[in-house]
């Protein structure tokens, strides 16, 4: 295990690489830099419209939340976790207010029937202790949040018919039409009789 020397005090690599991963996330990637402009949709109603939400949650799903799209603080964690337990404040809490730009108009019905919906302030509330480090716990919230809109975009699309289902389709109304043209036929052929039997 490297060794690094901070004063008289010798911490592993590991542990620095750790402590310092969260201030170093938002200039290691760009992806981490910017979240696309969703469109401008309170309902997906039209194919036009659910193939323009489509496209933003296809680039979304690529993309991981800026720390600096959320508030975030901290506080001494409970329970079992190691000697940073009760020392440290290693539990994040991250909140992001539901009237942010970033997040779809047409995904927030849902997110307001989420658990980590809090009414009174109007925003997403997630919080994580399941690591021993802040740096961890900080970017569990993160993920939690992007699974969480993930989930919210994608639950009103109205998918697509299947080729299979469309030549179904187009079967039904071929046999309704069908049967539409014998029964106006028969109707027709009774009229007919009847106008003969009438001149007998």
């Amino acid at each position: 295990m490297s060794i690094f020397f901070f004063g008289t005090r010798r911490i592993p690599i590991s542990t620095l690489s750790t402590r310092w991963s969260v201030s170093r996330l938002a200039s290691t990637s760009p992806n981490q830099q910017h979240i696309s402009p969703p469109p401008t949709l309170s309902k997906l109603e039209t194919p036009s419209e659910n193939a323009l939400a489509r496209e933003w949650i296809s680039k979304f799903k690529s993309q991981s939340i800026p720390k600096s799209l959320v508030e975030l603080t901290f506080s001494r964690s409970s329970g079992p976790g190691g000697q940073n337990v009760n020392k440290v404040n290693t539990k994040a809490t991250l909140r992001c207010t539901l009237s942010s730009s970033w997040i779809p108009l047409w995904a927030k019905d849902t997110l307001k029937k989420s658990p980590s919906y809090a009414s009174s302030s109007q925003s997403l509330l997630i919080t994580s202790t399941v690591h021993r480090s802040q740096a961890e716990n900080i970017q569990e919230c993160l993920s939690k949040l992007h699974a969480l809109i993930m989930s919210a975009a994608t639950a009103n699309l109205v998918n697509e018919p299947s080729e299979e289902q469309k030549k179904r389709v187009q079967g039904l109304q071929k046999a309704e039409a069908q049967h539409r043209r014998m029964e106006k036929e028969r109707r027709s052929a009774t009229k007919r009789s009847r106008a003969k039997g009438g001149w007998d």
